[in-house]
């Protein structure tokens, strides 16, 4: 078994020698093997800048945020940069009526004043090792796939629990190429974050979903927050006696600004690729999974915001939440429109019939390989309908704010009144606890917003999925007219004791057993239960589907190594730190229509139009501009630039990774992709495919000139 680690790992480094830089996210343990090629295209670095176990490097000024971004030090007091859209949540958490930090901005003038976010945490990666032999310890080419997965398991603990002993370190062990290697990450988790400093919505998220994914970009997306410690630097709960974090490693910040076919480098943890995918696999997400997602997202967000538009109290309700809905929708209508303008699956389908060709050349490779492409595509035979059928479900009944707290936190209390064994005390302390759910779900949530798109999702659902799809005890609902689904929603959203969070909550104080189990008659019950049951019982098979699917695709991956020697081979994404590096370009995405490499505040003020609330400049900033004030943030030209497109590959999760300038300064702040571009995640193409990001001489501008907050500036190591 070692043999065979080994030699997956030689192909490994062969073919990361043999890379170009169109696309690849890079393991920082191995850049060695990447450094002439990033020298030559301009980087003026080592290798071990960047990643170093012996020394403080670039890797060390690098977190993992929260659950699903990426920040970086910027002084060496620790303080954070990450995007606006990271922190969105926490800001909004913290705003009122009467305190809107959303839409007025944050800034702390001192630390006492910086505002703790219960929850957040980040991540620093102490190092990272293969473990590849010690993890496939014990695994021979004849063990079936449940023993296989139970040695892994039982082999990745035990590394993990010796890895981290007497520390208070994290260890994580991932798969990569699907298995076929292994590597280790011993994480160092802080717990005590403070929000320093966010701009106002009209210029964080100015464009809102309109821009999302588009360039040109004039979004100022960035927010500053603050890693606490305790008294002796070591990671802590918060508390008020924490003192800022003392930063092993930060970022200067550059004002020199950014050419065409200068060289970047974005390091961060971007979240998910899949560019192994066969054509099965790609036509399952293009013609399956997003166009289900599109449309019942497309009705929820128009039903939002035309509420959100009514009123800046409703609008502060459902902010993040038309946040959390819109990002994905977007960017999966560019990633099929550009998967079928590539032709990804035709393409595949050429590349599978070479790598058939292939296999079958040989007797030995026929016997290991030949029936490979087949085992995968009846894998997708029999997971696409149970995909199908979970994407139904999440984006309608669960995509249903009440339905999905029903089902969540008053089912659970009806199961346990039918439940004779229950006794009256077991039931008192369910029906407290459902009650204090009430109140804070309602404080939320605005009934109006949600009837309408119970309407919407409810009727797209019962016309378009496949009847032989709807659970049998729903058939009944399949083409029911429009206007009786309204009827329904009267009932359930206003007839019902879920009208209000008082009449919901006097019920549920009042309701004996008896009339509990009542309850599971209601129609929204008799709605939600049989779609949910289906849903779980999808769900556990699609996890043994997809343990199949990711054992063949193992099996492939490891042919494909072996079949393109000259091919570059990297892992997919799988929220680890990475490395991408390009160059700043602008691209061409159709005939005749040419995008320039930098946008400038000329183009806020361009777009600006007071009557819709993505596109409303805040007089503050207006000012500044038509006084061309600008400051030292102007470039040659006088323009103050906003941001920038590169050929770095990014993904989700690189949200607020740094972009690093060839001699090691931060230059700018990644933020999005180009709409054109966000099929990267399947397939990169490098004339279609740009990350977008802030330019740090816009984030000052706005701390400095717009904001005021000298203290934040007089903190920063500012390079000209």
């Amino acid at each position: 078994m070692k043999k065979l680690a080994l030699l997956l790992c030689g192909i490994f480094m062969l073919n990361i020698a043999l890379l170009h830089a169109d696309e690849g996210m890079w393991l920082p343990i191995f850049l060695k093997y990447n450094e002439a090629e990033m020298q030559k295209m301009g980087f003026k670095l080592t290798a071990e800048d960047i990643y170093s176990i012996n020394q403080n490097s670039m890797k060390d000024a690098i977190v993992l945020f929260g659950g699903g971004c990426t920040a970086e030090l910027i002084s060496a007091d620790g303080l954070l940069v990450t995007n606006h859209h990271c922190g969105y949540s926490y800001v909004q958490g913290h705003s009122t009526l009467e305190h809107n930090y959303l839409q007025d901005g944050f800034w702390a003038k001192n630390h006492s004043e910086e505002i703790a976010n219960t929850g957040l945490t980040v991540t620093f990666l102490v190092r990272m090792e293969d473990v590849t032999s010690q993890v496939l310890d014990g695994i021979t080419d004849l063990t079936g796939m449940d023993e296989r997965e139970a040695i892994i398991q039982k082999n990745m603990g035990r590394l993990k629990q010796e890895a981290v002993a007497g520390t208070h370190y994290t260890a994580v062990i991932k798969p990569f190429f699907y298995g076929n290697q292994y590597f280790m990450f011993i994480n160092e988790i802080y717990k005590d974050i403070r929000l320093a400093g966010v701009p106002p919505e009209s210029i964080g998220k100015f464009g809102g979903d309109t821009d999302n994914w588009v360039w040109p970009r004039h979004t100022g997306d960035f927010s500053l927050y603050r890693i606490y410690t305790a008294p002796d630097g070591s990671p802590a709960e918060y508390n008020e006696q924490n003192v800022p974090l003392k930063s092993k490693r930060f970022f200067p910040v550059s004002i020199k600004g950014v050419q065409e076919n200068d060289f970047t480098l974005v390091f961060g943890y971007p979240g998910s690729t899949t560019q192994f995918l066969t054509s099965d696999g790609v036509d399952l997400i293009v013609n399956h999974r997003n166009p289900v997602a599109i449309d019942q997202r497309g009705a929820r967000l128009n039903i939002m915001k035309k509420y959100m538009d009514q009123s800046p109290a409703i609008r502060l309700m459902y902010s993040a939440k038309a946040n959390n809905i819109s990002n994905g929708w977007k960017k999966w209508i560019g990633e099929n429109k550009g998967i079928m303008e590539c032709k990804v699956i035709a393409r595949k389908k050429i590349e599978e019939a070479d790598f058939q060709q292939w296999a079958n050349a040989s007797q030995e490779r026929k016997s290991l390989y030949g029936n490979i492409l087949l085992n995968l595509h009846d894998d997708y035979a029999e997971y696409r309908n149970l995909v199908k059928t979970c994407s139904y479900i999440g984006e309608t009944f669960a995509a249903t704010e009440l339905l999905r707290f029903l089902y969540s936190n008053f089912w659970p209390v009806i199961k346990l009144a039918e439940d004779k064994t229950t006794t009256s005390a077991q039931l008192q302390s369910a029906k407290d606890k459902l009650t204090a759910k009430i109140g804070n779900f309602y404080a939320t949530y605005y009934q109006s917003i949600d009837k309408e798109v119970f309407v919407k999702l409810m009727d797209y659902y019962f016309f378009t999925l496949d009847p032989a799809l709807i659970p049998d005890d729903l058939k009944r609902y399949i083409n029911l007219p429009e206007n009786e689904w309204r009827r329904i929603a009267t009932a359930i959203y206003d007839n019902s004791p879920f009208a209000t969070a008082e009449t919901f909550t006097e019920f549920v104080k009042n309701a004996s057993a008896k009339q509990l189990v009542k309850m599971g008659k209601n129609e929204a019950m008799q709605l939600l239960i049989p779609a949910y049951t289906q849903y779980f019982e999808a769900v556990k098979k699609l996890t043994g589907v997809e343990q199949q699917l990711n054992n063949h695709y193992r099996i492939y991956v490891k042919a494909l190594m072996e079949k393109d020697t000259q091919r570059v081979f990297y892992p997919d994404a799988n929220l680890t730190l990475r490395v991408t590096y390009g160059k700043v370009q602008g691209f061409s995405p159709e005939d005749g229509k040419e995008y320039l490499y930098y946008t400038t505040i000329k183009g806020i003020m361009d777009k600006e139009n007071q009557d819709i609330f993505d596109y409303k400049v805040d007089s503050r900033l207006k000012a500044l501009y038509e006084a061309n004030d600008f400051g030292r943030y102007a470039n040659e030209k006088g323009e103050l630039p906003v941001a920038f497109i590169a050929s770095n590959h990014t993904t989700g999760g690189n949200s607020g990774s740094p972009v690093i300038s060839a001699t090691g300064e931060l230059i700018g702040i990644n933020f999005d992709r180009v709409w054109e571009g966000t099929m990267s995640d399947v397939n990169y193409d490098v004339s279609r495919c740009r990350n977008i990001s802030l330019d740090t001489r816009y984030m000052l501008f706005i701390i400095d000139k717009f904001a005021n907050a000298q203290n934040i500036i007089n903190e920063l190591k500012i390079m000209p």
